[in-house]
Parts: C-alpha cells; sequence; structure tokens
C-alpha cells in the first residue's frame, strides 16, 4: 500500500489565539509597554539606517517617542516620528501574528550586521497591547508619503482599516485600557515602567498625563525626555570621569553610598557586550551582600538579578550589562544553557581579577583602603573557582595587627629569618591579645584571620601551595619564639600538671622563653584545633560530636625563666598543687571561653589564692 502525505500550513484561530496573548504572552503585564516603546524606537532606528545609506533625507529632523496618559478617556497612547507603515505594510506586519518586520528590515539593509540597534525580532511584541486594552487603534503613515491609514482591532481579533490622518510619518498607538486593568491609568504606575523598561533607549521619551496640574504648569517649558539615550556604558572608559560613575551609580541603584570602585567592559567581537560592573559599599558584616546586575539588551532593559550571567560568588556586584547578542525576551533556561552567556560569564570574572590585580599594582593605597570591605568576597571567590584564584593569588593582602597590609610573599620575605614559610596569624586580637604582644616582642608580624570564613579559606590556600602553612598564634608558641631555649624537664612538675588538668594526654614542655612574665601556655597544634573547630560546627548543626571540655591534644609549655615557676617547686604540695591548677586555669582562660563548670571553679581558686595575701 503507497504511504500519502499531506503538506500544509497550521492555521490559528484569533477568537481562540488572543484570549492567549492577554493572559500569557508574557508572565508580566508591566512588559506591554516596554514592547510597544520598544516598537517605536525600532522605528525611528530604521529611518536614522535608511537616511545613513542615502534613502532618505530627514534633513535636520529630531526624532522622539511620546507617551501620553488621558485617564478620562481610559486611553495610552505612545506615538514617535519613525518610519511608518504603507498599508500593504500593516497588513503584512500587523495582521498576521509572528511576522516581524524588524527581521527583514535587518535582512534586506543590515546583513549580518549584528550590531544595528534594532530591538523587535518575533513579532508579537505589538500584540501586548492587548494584554491590558480591550480595544487598540493604529495610525501610521509611511515615510514614503504614501496615505496614512487608520487600523482598529479588538480583543476578539477583528479589525478593520481605513483611511487615516496624520501630518507626517511615523506610528501612533491608541490602547483603550480595559476597566480590569484600570490600574494603568495611573500615572506613578506609568512613571514607574517607564523608569524601570525605557531609562536608557536610544531615542528620546517624553510623558505626560493629560489634565495633570503641574503638566499645564510647566506648558510654557516642555518636560524633559524621561530617558538617557547614551548610557554610560556607551562610552570609552577614557572618556568618563570617576564623578559620572558615581552619579551612574546612585541613579540606577538609588544608593547613596559611594561605590568602592567599578569596572567599565567593553567587549568586542565576538562576545560584543559593555557594561558597568560596582563593588557596592557594605556598611556591615551582616548586611545583606545580594547585590543587582541588570541585563538590558541594546537599551532596552530585560530583567535584573541574572544570576546565569554573573557568577554566583560575584552576585554581590551591581552593575548593568547591555548583552545585543541575547533576545529581548530571554528565558532563564535559555541563559542557563546558552554558550554565549557562558562566555560573558567568564570574561567577566577575567575583568574582576584583572581589575584587582591592577588595584593592587598601581593603586595600592586606595586597594588597602577598600580591601576590608572586599576581602570576604574575594576570599569566597578564590575558594569557588581555583582560576580566579590563580588570577588574584598575588594581590590578595594580609591585614596584619598593627594595621598595616602585606602580600603573602612580602610577608614570608620578611620573616624567612626567624620562621619560613609560615604565616602566623589571631582569630581574636582580643582574646589572643598575650600572644600578640610576645610575639611582637621578637618583632615577629602577625596576621589578622577573624571572619567565620577564614577558617575554611586558610585550608584552602594550604591546599593550593602545601609549601606555605598557616599557624594561630596560640597553636605553637615555642616554635615561632626561638629566642627561647629547651630547658631540662622537670619529671616531678610535668606530672602535676597533667593531674591538675584532668588530661591523661596533656603534654608538657619546658622552655626559657625570653617574656619571663608568663609562666605557663597552653597550646594545641594547628592540625588538632581546625579539627576541634569542625568538629563544634557540626555540633551547632544539632550532630552530637562528644567533644571534649578543652583540647585533647594539648601541650602546656612552662616558662622555665619565670620566677613563678622558680617558686612553685619550692612550695608546699599543697599550695604547689593550688597554685599549679591556677596556673593552668588561667593558660586555659587564655585558649578559650571557660565553661560554666570551669568558670565557677577558678572563681573558688582565685578566692583561695587571695587567701594568702
Amino acid at each position: 500500500m503507497e504511504n500519502t502525505f499531506k503538506k500544509g500550513g497550521i492555521s490559528v484561530q484569533t477568537e481562540h489565539i488572543f484570549p492567549v496573548i492577554k493572559k500569557w504572552l508574557y508572565s508580566e503585564k508591566d512588559i506591554f509597554l516596554r514592547e510597544i516603546v520598544s516598537n517605536a524606537s525600532d522605528a525611528v532606528t530604521k529611518l536614522k539606517r535608511l537616511a545613513s545609506l542615502g534613502q532618505y533625507d530627514g534633513g535636520d529632523e529630531t526624532y522622539r517617542i511620546d507617551v501620553v496618559l488621558d485617564k478620562l478617556s481610559k486611553t495610552l497612547t505612545v506615538s514617535d516620528n519613525g518610519i511608518g507603515m504603507t498599508a500593504e505594510e500593516l497588513d503584512r506586519y500587523i495582521c498576521q501574528i509572528a511576522l516581524s518586520g524588524a527581521l527583514e528590515f535587518v535582512e534586506k539593509y543590515e546583513g549580518d550586521n549584528t550590531s544595528n540597534g534594532i530591538i523587535g525580532h518575533f513579532g508579537l511584541g505589538f500584540y501586548s497591547s492587548f494584554m491590558v486594552s480591550d480595544t487598540v487603534e493604529l495610525i501610521t503613515k509611511s515615510y514614503t508619503d504614501a496615505p496614512a491609514v487608520h487600523w482598529t482591532c479588538n480583543t476578539e481579533g477583528n479589525y478593520e482599516t481605513a483611511a487615516g490622518e496624520r501630518e507626517g510619518h511615523g506610528t501612533t498607538v491608541i490602547m483603550h485600557i480595559s476597566d480590569e486593568e484600570a490600574a494603568y491609568l495611573e500615572k506613578s504606575k506609568i512613571e514607574e515602567i517607564l523608569d524601570k523598561y525605557c531609562a536608557f533607549m536610544p531615542v528620546e521619551i517624553f510623558f505626560r498625563a493629560e489634565g495633570d496640574t503641574e503638566e499645564k504648569n510647566d506648558a510654557a517649558e516642555e518636560a524633559a525626555p524621561i530617558n538617557d539615550t547614551t548610557p554610560l556604558w556607551l562610552k570609552n572608559p577614557s572618556d568618563c570621569t570617576p564623578e559620572e560613575y558615581k552619579e551612574f551609580y546612585r541613579k540606577v541603584f538609588r544608593d547613596w553610598r559611594e561605590p568602592l570602585f567599578w569596572i567599565h567592559v567593553n567587549a568586542d567581537y565576538p562576545l560584543n557586550f559593555r557594561g558597568i560592573l560596582y563593588f557596592p559599599k557594605i556598611t556591615n558584616e551582616y548586611e545583606s551582600i545580594e547585590g543587582q546586575v541588570k541585563l538590558y539588551y541594546n537599551q532596552v532593559f530585560v530583567a535584573d538579578n541574572i544570576k546565569e550571567v554573573i557568577p554566583e560568588y560575584l552576585l554581590m556586584l551591581k552593575g548593568v550589562l547591555d548583552c545585543p547578542e541575547l533576545p529581548l525576551n530571554v528565558s532563564r533556561s535559555y541563559l542557563q544553557n546558552n554558550t554565549y552567556v557562558s562566555k560573558v560569564s567568564a570574561h567577566i570574572v577575567k575583568k574582576v581579577a584583572d581589575k584587582l590585580c591592577s588595584l593592587c599594582n598601581t593603586a595600592r593605597e586606595e586597594y588597602e583602603k577598600v580591601w576590608g570591605d572586599i576581602r570576604t568576597f574575594v576570599e569566597y571567590a578564590c575558594m569557588r573557582d581555583r582560576k580566579f584564584y590563580d588570577r588574584v593569588k598575588d594581590s590578595l593582602l594580609l591585614e596584619l595587627t598593627d594595621g598595616s597590609f602585606v602580600t603573602t610573599a612580602d610577608y614570608l620575605e620578611a620573616a624567612k629569618e626567624k620562621h619560613e614559610n609560615t604565616v602566623y596569624y589571631t582569630s581574636d586580637k582580643a582574646a589572643q591579645a598575650q600572644y600578640i604582644s610576645m610575639f611582637a616582642a621578637e618583632g615577629l608580624k602577625i596576621a589578622v584571620f577573624e571572619k567565620v570564613l577564614d577558617t575554611q579559606f586558610l585550608s584552602m590556600l594550604e591546599s593550593y601551595d602545601s609549601n606555605v602553612k598557616y599557624v594561630r598564634i596560640d597553636a605553637d608558641v615555642a616554635a615561632a619564639l626561638k629566642s627561647g631555649e629547651a630547658a631540662a624537664e622537670d619529671k616531678a612538675l610535668s606530672e602535676l600538671f597533667v593531674k591538675v588538668s584532668g588530661n591523661e594526654k596533656l603534654k608538657v614542655e619546658f622552655t626559657a622563653l625570653k617574656d619571663s612574665s608568663v609562666p605557663v601556655l597552653l597550646t594545641i597544634s594547628e592540625e588538632s584545633r581546625r579539627m576541634e573547630e569542625m568538629m563544634k560546627m557540626y555540633a551547632m548543626s544539632g550532630m552530637n560530636m562528644g567533644m571534649p571540655s578543652y583540647p585533647t591534644e594539648a601541650t602546656l609549655t612552662v616558662n622555665t625563666a619565670s620566677p613563678l615557676i622558680a617558686k612553685l617547686g619550692a612550695m608546699e604540695d599543697e599550695k604547689r598543687e593550688k597554685t599549679a591548677t591556677y596556673l593552668f586555669e588561667l593558660a586555659l582562660l587564655s585558649q578559650r571561653k571557660l565553661t560554666a563548670e570551669e568558670l565557677q571553679k577558678f572563681l573558688s581558686d582565685s578566692y583561695s589564692v587571695l587567701d594568702w595575701i
């Protein structure tokens, strides 16, 4: 039996498709105005292009788009003096859904030029007007001076075309707002939409509300356009001043705090996108660090907080990106699977890394001033992306306890005679003040790592470069303070400290430290401490890890240069044990916060010591 095939075109019944358009064409109804104004902008752009090709003589014509709200008549009108349409073009591009006049124009006049500034592509934008209207009128006159045409259509898809009246070329779209969408007859609502979506469109846009008192009072002087047709990101970075960058930031993000610094991106072929990214000022570490990156398409706002374009570890950035290679009505699933987007993201990462390196190398004083604000962001980015770390590793700063900043390389170079390939740090300058003082007496510099993220960050650094160790100053004092000399072990004293500690695994070492004011120091190895801190984090999450009251692998360093240690050996047994207990409790107190039970015992022992006075 011979196979039979039938060919044909899919038919669409307007009475069925219009309800779908009205309710589901766009996820946000506000977008309808963006689409209509974008069409008007395209109409002007096309005419300008024809003029540049010598196919139209516009002279010194000034192009504009007017948005007029008439609450009394329940209409919202968008009018332009662009290319306009003939009756035949209106029938082709308006009366047929999803046939794009923009695409045909590009194919005819632009060829492979993707930076033509034409916004519309799919031929659906005009029909978004029916999302809020029960009737839409269109009056248009072609630049060819063909007769004007008047087109009217309702939400059932029934339209009429007749001769129209219009003085000059261009198109006027009159939307009769339905009763259900009366919110779009409020001046504040239209201003909000225009500000959000049309603030940087390439053609001047003027808005007025009929019957508005302010407009009537200012009739003698026309209001300024509501948009900036040449946004800062379109300019060359060398032509922009710091004040312009700051003013643009204030205007776009309504943030009156000055940004820390900014990155002007001007990527040419094959990426072809522009933008400005800002590092915002964070008041404190508990403030929300989620930024806001606005995505534009040929100066038309598309969306903000596009996490697919900016790597998640740089989401604290604020800025704008204009990507004409992306479609105007882009979806998140499209962004997630688009190779162009992934290349844009990689380029942004590189630009951020290059900016950090540039600041560190050429504007070190400025860089040090902002390091405290960006440090957490940079550390997190390094942890999430090894390539990013490799780019910025030489620009990572260590903050020292004296308030100065050095790179890791500079720190190691200065300290190589005393502790080669080891960075000593403090995690709490107040709690570890005694150790800081001892290191300072030896001329040793101490880095500050006090943030919650720092423990993980240090582990990452050591995994990336195993030659460098990061050791907290209370971890191995005897090794760091090389002026200390090993002393003969006092077995009896050693056993006494083990006894009063209650920890049979306590390791006791005897060393003559240069600072004789400190009789004993309690330390644990860096590895053991980090492990126990990690276990505490699990415990905070509700996991019972059976934590001991103090580190099980602790080392008590007995300073034989201390006069008190010398006196300890000559004391009577009871007083000797009480003194040893008190010394151990003081050492424990300098190591960490005491538990309630430990604090009670410490206070009791303190009162006992006072009885000796």
